[in-house]
């Protein structure tokens, strides 16, 4: 009986560290995709086609584009990882990352990236080979030119930014099969957001990308970077004004719609411009939560104009 109560004990003991393995391998995978940010992604490229396409497009669409999107961007998060990992050992947020600790090993990662991005551009190639050879532009962007450039060049901020707002330029593009003033106007949005966004982030982790050798934020003192990115973030949030303007020339605005979307611009600067007064981490933090908060109040309103 003893006997056999330690042969139960131990078959559960072992399926559980089976589910906790399973279960741990699947966070890990997570986190190697960076999924809350992946899925921002999905949401701003589906976010943009619906609003392409007149509120027309089925949820198979829909299905196809997301996944499509989903595996695109977290192969290249996947990369930036892999290539990042002896710097993100380094800074707090980062020194857990799968690929940094050994739980996902290189060789695994860069497999996974590979056959994420060869089905993420397949299925965006479905739609059209235009919106397939914008993923692989976005695609190389992200994991072979900004993420290196990081170590070296502020310059990397910029690629960034032509990197992160590719999924607005690839949801237009997914209905359209071609370059629109729509798909430019949304385009031109992400990419101008990019910057306080990015900031607020630069700003609160400015300690740990100084010390594990980055470069891409302008130099400060030890404790905070160059007050030139409180003034970049509100020049970039300025350029979003006229951006609003584009998209009302693109057909899917109206006035009220317009007068709206440049209400909550204008919230968003006053933001920026007291991230550049205070340049503190509240301050820092309050733009981090506007900017999250900005791009689906954006889609929200263009969407809900529409019906």
């Amino acid at each position: 009986m003893k006997s056999r109560t330690s042969t139960i004990s131990n078959y559960t003991t072992s399926e559980v560290s089976l589910k906790k393995g399973k279960a741990s391998k699947v966070t890990d995978y997570a986190q190697l995709v960076k999924l809350n940010l992946t899925l921002i992604v999905v949401l701003t490229a589906v976010g943009s086609f619906v609003i392409a396409s007149g509120l027309t497009v089925n949820m198979f669409e829909i299905l196809m584009l997301g996944l499509g999107g989903f595996f695109v961007t977290g192969a290249s998060n996947a990369i930036n990882e892999v290539l990042e990992r002896d710097y993100d050992k380094h800074m707090k947020r980062t020194m857990n990352r799968p690929v940094v600790t050994g739980r996902i090993s290189v060789s695994e990662a860069v497999l996974a990236a590979g056959m994420m991005c060869m089905v993420g551009i397949t299925l965006l190639s479905f739609f059209n080979p235009l919106c397939g050879l914008l993923g692989m532009i976005a695609f190389v962007l992200y994991a072979f030119i900004y993420t290196p450039l990081k170590r070296y060049s502020t310059a990397a901020v910029f690629i960034g930014a032509i990197s992160g707002a590719m999924p607005m330029l690839i949801g237009v593009v997914a209905f359209t099969g071609e370059l629109t003033l729509l798909a430019l106007g949304l385009f031109l949005v992400q990419f101008f957001w990019q910057y306080p966004h990015f900031w607020s982030i630069a700003f609160k982790g400015y300690k740990d990308y100084h010390q594990a050798g980055f470069k891409f934020i302008p130099k400060g003192d030890m404790s905070s970077p160059s007050r030139s990115i409180g003034v970049s973030g509100i020049v970039m949030s300025l350029m979003l004004l006229p951006c609003m303007v584009i998209l009302y020339y693109a057909g899917v605005q109206s006035i009220v719609a317009l007068l709206v979307l440049s209400i909550l611009t204008f919230g968003f600067i006053a933001l920026s411009i007291r991230f550049y007064m205070k340049f503190d981490d509240k301050s820092a933090l309050h733009l981090l939560f506007g900017s999250i908060a900005y791009i689906p109040a954006v889609l929200l309103v263009i969407i809900i104009g529409m019906i």
